[in-house]
Formats: C-alpha cells, sequence, structure tokens
C-alpha cells in the first residue's frame, strides 16, 4: 500500500512537470521562428498562413486555395479604424506644464 501511494505521488509530479515544461516559454522561440518562414515574409502571402504557401506573384495559397493579399496589405489591417484625424498625439493630456 505505502508503494503504491509513493508511486502515484511520483507519477502525479511527473505529470504536473510535463505539462509545466510543455507550456513554458520554450514555445515562444517556437512561433517567432515559424513567423520567419516564406508564409509569413513573401510578397504575397495566406491570410491563413498556411505552412509552404507565400510567393513572390499574386496568386493562390496551394493548402487553403485562398487568394493571396500582399505581405504590405495585410500589415495595413492592423491600423485599419485608427483614425489620426480625429485625434493629436501630444500627450498634454489637456494640462499645461
Amino acid at each position: 500500500m505505502k508503494l503504491l501511494k509513493m508511486l502515484i505521488v511520483v507519477f502525479t509530479f511527473s505529470m504536473v512537470g510535463l505539462i509545466l515544461s510543455s507550456c513554458g516559454g520554450a514555445g515562444n522561440a517556437d512561433t517567432e521562428s515559424a513567423k520567419e518562414g516564406k508564409e509569413y515574409t513573401s510578397a504575397y502571402i495566406c491570410p491563413m498562413h498556411c505552412e509552404g504557401s507565400g510567393s513572390a506573384t499574386a496568386g493562390t495559397c496551394p493548402v487553403c486555395k485562398m487568394d493571396y493579399v500582399a505581405r504590405a496589405e495585410e500589415a495595413g489591417e492592423y491600423m485599419k479604424g485608427h483614425d489620426h484625424e480625429s485625434h493629436d498625439h501630444n500627450h498634454d493630456h489637456g494640462h499645461e506644464h
């Protein structure tokens, strides 16, 4: 009985360690290196960033069949709706110094 309890404790700690190590910071490095592939760096990229996609010319993704978009055009999507005409960036927040 004592041996069984000891095995359960060892197994539990082993599984917890395995789970925690798989969720660690190493995944961030994998994500960053994955963003260096041609599906992220080509002139024309798949909106879904399918592995093996990306091209120097317009076309369709060989994996999902979506139309490629210009990489610069996709980067512009992040700024959509950010209107610089309606506010300024002087950051004085309504008070004088």
